[in-house]
């Protein structure tokens, strides 16, 4: 069946109707999105040129660092021109490409997140085999394919929406479109649809939380048999950044997609979702700035910064 949508655009919700209020949110959130352009940019600059840097880990924070930069350019600059003119609609095609950008951001995260697991796992339970496993080839080719996978959800998603007519209303309870939103716009039957977005969403889910759980499992018993309690210390150290980053993601797309949306937690949903969107994409960095030495030492040595540590005099090329 052809996709036969009758409405031209989509109405977003705004996050509030005074004017002032909007202005204040509008700054906020003009500032968050610049620093967290910033942040990531500063991140692959560094990972590119510092030398000391040029390793699996930096790799893989250098691709989240991009992945936080498209993810928030999808819904941060067009929300920011929704303030700015105060107009909350969106063409439809704008709408599902939106929706298209979201899901493969949020995929492209999820699958790189449990990649930087297994490179945790490998570097800690398996050291004497790191540099064998985790060459630069297999990395390129991990993350080819973290890219390129993320790719099928979104891609089917869409493909199916065309069996959908949309006829109205054309108003989403979200700032930006989603695709459980678009559902509640459709004017017919959903069912094969949404059955669809559980069952990959789940599988998806499912896979990628299991093969982290099941590499901290592993990272936690090998540290556990470390008998120095600085040798515990350090091996924790590497990580704990990937382990709060992950935490906040799976903590939010709970809330997001599977806490059930009724009124009383509508309120809850939209403030995690904008944590989401917007602020996890600039914590991101600053998590891994403030807990790795590594990637303090050559920020102050690209800033021409005096440091007092031996190993941060190393170079950036």
């Amino acid at each position: 069946m052809k996709n036969q949508t009758t409405i031209t655009s989509v109405l977003l919700m705004s996050l509030s109707d005074d004017l002032k209020t909007i202005y204040v949110l509008f700054s906020i959130f003009l500032l968050i999105y610049l620093m967290t352009y910033l942040s990531n940019s500063l991140i692959i600059l560094l990972v590119a040129t510092c030398t000391h840097l040029h390793t699996p880990m930096y790799f893989f924070l250098g691709n989240l660092a991009f992945l936080d930069m498209s993810y928030s350019s999808v819904t941060a600059p067009r929300m920011l021109f929704n303030f700015k003119t105060q107009d909350w609609s969106i063409s439809f095609p704008e709408c599902i490409a939106q929706m298209f950008f979201i899901i493969y951001f949020g995929s492209s995260e999820v699958f790189l997140l449990t990649s930087m697991s297994y490179d945790r796992y490998i570097a800690i339970c398996r050291p004497l085999h790191y540099s064998q496993v985790m060459s630069w080839g297999k990395c390129i080719q991990l993350v080819s394919l973290v890219w390129s996978s993320a790719l099928i959800a979104p891609t089917i998603y869409t493909l199916f929406l065309k069996r959908l007519t949309f006829c109205g209303p054309n108003f989403i309870q979200n700032f930006f479109c989603d695709l459980p939103h678009l559902f509640q716009i459709s004017c017919t039957d959903t069912t094969i649809n949404v059955l669809l977005l559980a069952i990959a969403g789940n599988v998806i889910c499912f896979i990628t939380f299991a093969a982290t759980f099941y590499s901290y499992l592993k990272i936690f018993s090998t540290v556990l048999k470390i008998r120095t309690s600085d040798g515990k210390r350090k091996a924790f150290s590497t990580c704990t950044s990937h382990l709060i980053v992950v935490f906040i993601f799976y903590v939010s797309i709970t809330f997001i997609y599977f806490v059930p949306n009724t009124s009383n937690l509508l309120k809850l949903n939209q403030v995690v979702t904008v944590i989401y969107t917007l602020i996890t994409p600039l914590l991101n960095p600053l998590i891994y700035s403030l807990r790795s030495k590594d990637l303090k030492a050559a920020l102050q040595k690209t800033l021409h910064m005096h440091v007092p540590n031996p190993e941060s005099r190393r170079g950036c090329t």
